[in-house]
């Protein structure tokens, strides 16, 4: 098994960038957590129903967070 070693993020971003895109990579992983729960056989219609409310609130959280995190990103390459 061949080991890697992976560099930080904060290596090429700034330390509140850097926090940002891990809490962008754990909303990410929560929507994808989400998603699959609703693909699961025999779900009652509450539970649809609640699973779409988190997966609306992740989304809403997910827009506002990354708002201008784009050219925070482009900034950094210039």
């Amino acid at each position: 098994m061949k080991i890697t070693e992976t560099k930080s993020i904060a290596g090429y971003v700034s330390r509140r960038t850097a926090t940002l895109l891990e809490e962008l990579r754990e909303e990410c992983q929560n929507i994808s957590k989400l998603l699959a729960q609703l693909e699961l056989s025999g779900l009652q219609d509450e539970q649809a129903e609640d699973l779409l409310g988190e997966l609306s609130a992740a989304i809403l959280h997910l827009h506002e967070h990354t708002r201008g995190l784009d050219e925070r990103l482009l900034d950094k390459q210039k």
